[in-house]
């Protein structure tokens, strides 16, 4: 494992075997990298922040707090969400989220109005 020229890693940051943090990373609380990882140069993770395990980071992406990384980042990517999503499509789906009780209460009152096709 190395780590690069003015990086900074917070406390409760689990780095494992063989990773690669570049120079003027930022690693936050509670985050955790698995092995083989690369964090390109400038890259910015935030806290509780899981990176699965031969995973690259391209140069200064972001990763939002509590997001879930699973598959490598462009660089200069922003994105959150677990799993991690572009930062844009995520916020559509958080925004989308808490309508969900009002949709779910108008798409069965359409089902009761007008039937469920379904059956057989």
């Amino acid at each position: 494992t190395r780590v690069g020229a003015g990086s900074k890693i917070d406390n409760l940051v689990q780095i494992a075997h063989n990773v690669n943090v570049g120079r003027a990373c930022i690693i936050v609380a509670q985050a955790g990298v698995a092995g083989s990882c690369v964090l390109e140069d400038g890259v910015v993770v935030g806290g509780q922040v899981g990176i699965a395990d031969h995973v690259r980071l391209g140069k200064g992406s972001m990763v939002a707090a509590q997001s879930g990384i699973m598959k490598d980042l462009e660089p200069g990517e922003v994105v959150f969400g677990s799993p991690a999503r572009p930062r844009l499509e995520a916020m559509k789906i958080v925004a989308i989220l808490g309508k969900l009780p009002e949709m779910y209460s108008f798409f069965k009152k359409m089902k009761a109005r007008f039937g469920d096709d379904n059956k057989q």
